[in-house]
């Protein structure tokens, strides 16, 4: 019997199948690996292996550090341009819209002729206000709830400065109706504005230490890819001492110096920042929201101290008995002086230690003429009462002189550390200045000066 065969398919196997790209692919790989085996085995191949670890290592060290000091970088300017103005800004806002609300009291008790001092005040302060809102609209990111905060204070301002306005005309034509105002007024600034904005400052606030944090985290990806780089390097310079028995390669050992001076540059950099930040933010920012507490406080306390007189007992506190203005007045007297001791001990200088120390006597002299009022209002002696709060011609020891020192002394104490923050934070982030460039330049030349150290004894072969 015959035996007849099938043929086979050109490329194909015995059983006809074709070979396929997976196929291809897989003998590129072992064809591959196979060369690399193969080059490794000799001296030149393992020298070219190393050449372009070193250069992958050193090239590697200097992208992670651009990429991890960049971003606190942009943090560290962001500290120092964006997140603590802003919430220096919504500070400002608060202190701004409480002032304006002491001021409208303050101008309401001097009856209709209305000091002009007084008014202008009133107008500086819901101008500022206006202005710093604009700011903050154009500089905070959309969304989130810095913006819900920001429209609700330009929505709900114009309400209150229309209140205000009515009671002012009604004030002017002696007409009782003008208290009622005032007091509506005063209730939406109390719990409408002013919650808004510390909101809004509280937001900003949280933001600028979100940008402290990440300004000050230490590079940990970068410090590995540098000390992995320079322990590598290292190693080929042994290898080739104990191969050759020469103690220098030049290639080699420039590109150690470059990356050692890379790393040692990052780590000076990064810490010194990191001390200029924390400088600022222990010295200067937390100072700085002690003071303005406590300054809000005391225009608080001013408000509810002028609203007393002029409720003249219309509104009652929890208790069904007390006066709500004065129960009010108390507990922020209270807050004033807890704040004017805590900022006392945070002050690190006589510049930052002088104001307070002026407000802390301020604020007992202003105690002492509120209770002399006070007795004179509740013994029923309003026209005694009312310039002992407000001052006029024969009176010029009145409470109302007590608030403005104190108020002076903490805007003084708020601008000197304000002034140390900014000067803290500008020295931590001026550590940082350079160094994204210098790093990226370094490491091409650590890079290249490994390659052209192996290049060398690659020559030698030849």
């Amino acid at each position: 019997m015959a035996i007849t065969t099938r043929p086979s398919a050109p490329g194909g196997g015995a059983s006809g199948a074709p070979a396929g790209p997976a196929a291809g692919r897989g003998t590129a790989w072992a064809e591959g690996v196979e060369r690399l085996r193969a080059a490794a085995t000799t001296e030149p191949g393992r020298l070219r292996i190393i050449g372009a670890v070193l250069a992958a290592l050193v090239l590697l060290f200097g992208v992670v550090a651009v990429w991890e000091i960049s971003g606190r970088v942009t943090a560290a300017e962001d500290v120092v341009g964006r997140s603590q103005p802003l919430s220096a800004d919504a500070a400002s806002i608060y202190r701004s819209l409480a002032d304006a609300d002491t001021a409208s009291s303050s101008g309401f008790l001097a009856g209709a002729q209305e000091p002009r001092e007084v008014r202008q005040r009133y107008e500086k302060d819901m101008a500022n206000a206006s202005r710093l809102l604009v700011s903050a609209a154009a500089n905070t990111g959309a969304g989130g709830e810095s913006r819900k905060e920001i429209a609700l204070l330009g929505e709900q301002l114009p309400r209150y400065t229309g209140l205000i306005e009515q009671a002012r005309a009604n004030n002017r034509q002696g007409l009782p109706l003008g208290g009622a105002y005032l007091r509506y007024a005063n209730e939406q600034m109390s719990t409408v504005l002013l919650p808004a904005a510390q909101r809004l400052y509280e937001a900003e606030t949280g933001r600028l230490y979100t940008d402290y944090d990440e300004a000050r985290g230490w590079p940990l990806a970068a410090t590995g890819a540098g000390v992995l780089a320079l322990a590598a390097l290292v190693w080929a310079q042994r290898r080739n001492y104990l191969l050759t028995h020469r103690v220098f390669n030049h290639g080699l050992l420039a590109a150690t110096a470059a990356t050692a001076v890379v790393l040692l540059w990052l780590t000076v950099g990064q810490t010194v920042a990191r001390s200029g930040l924390g400088e600022a933010r222990a010295d200067g920012q937390e100072s700085l929201k002690v003071l303005n507490d406590a300054r809000i406080a005391s225009l608080q306390a001013r408000a509810n101290e002028n609203l007393t007189l002029i409720a003249r007992g219309a509104v009652l506190a929890e208790d069904k008995k007390s006066d709500k203005y004065d129960v009010d007045y108390a507990k922020n007297m209270k807050q004033l002086d807890a704040g004017l001791a805590r900022a006392l001990e945070l002050a690190d200088d006589a510049s930052g230690r002088d104001p307070v120390a002026k407000a802390v006597a301020g604020v007992a002299q202003w105690k002492q003429r509120h209770a002399a009022a006070r007795e004179s209002d509740v013994r029923g002696d309003y026209e005694l009462a009312l310039p002992q709060v407000i001052g006029g011609k024969g009176q010029k020891d009145s409470s109302g002189a007590s608030f403005d020192t104190v108020d002076a002394s903490l805007e003084q104490a708020v601008a000197h550390e304000q002034k140390q923050f900014t000067l803290a934070a500008r020295g931590g982030l001026g550590a940082l200045g350079g160094l994204v460039t210098g790093a990226a330049v370094l490491a091409v030349v650590g890079a290249g000066a490994a390659l052209l150290g192996i290049g060398r004894r690659l020559s030698e072969y030849r």
